[in-house]
C-alpha cells in the first residue's frame, strides 16, 4: 500500500464557518502539522460567487483539499497521505474546528497492488 485516502463528508456545520477563509486556511496548516505532514507551499483558497470555498494544501506526502457548500451546511474534505503520515490526526483538526452535527468518513487504501519492498 502506498498511502491512505480519507474522504470526509461533514454535515450540519455552521454556514459562517464554511465561508471563513482564515479559519479554513489555519485548519489546512494545522492538519498538516498534526498529521506529521510537510507542506510544499502555503494553503490556496478560492471563493466562489455563491460564497462557497475550495482550498488545498500540497504536501510532500500528497494533499489535503476541501470544498464547502454553506447553503447546505456541508464540507467535502479529502486527506491523501503516503508514508508514515497520520491522515486521521489531520482530519481531526477540521472536525474539532467545524463541529459537524454528523460525519461520514470513508477510508480508501491506495496502491494496494504495488508489491511490497523491504
Amino acid at each position: 500500500m502506498i498511502g491512505q485516502h480519507l474522504l470526509a463528508d461533514l454535515y450540519e456545520v455552521a454556514s459562517e464557518l464554511l465561508v471563513d477563509d482564515g479559519l479554513l486556511a489555519e485548519c489546512l496548516d494545522e492538519a498538516a502539522r498534526r498529521g506529521g505532514m510537510h507542506a510544499i507551499g502555503a494553503p490556496v483558497l478560492h471563493r466562489f460567487e455563491g460564497g462557497g470555498l475550495t482550498g488545498y494544501l500540497l504536501l510532500s506526502e500528497s494533499h489535503i483539499a476541501f470544498h464547502t457548500y454553506p447553503e447546505y451546511q456541508y464540507i467535502a474534505l479529502d486527506v491523501f497521505s503516503c508514508g508514515q503520515a497520520d491522515s486521521r490526526a489531520a482530519l481531526s483538526v477540521f472536525v474539532t474546528a467545524l463541529e459537524p452535527g454528523r460525519e461520514r468518513i470513508t477510508r480508501a487504501p491506495r496502491g494496494t497492488e504495488i508489491p511490497h519492498r523491504d
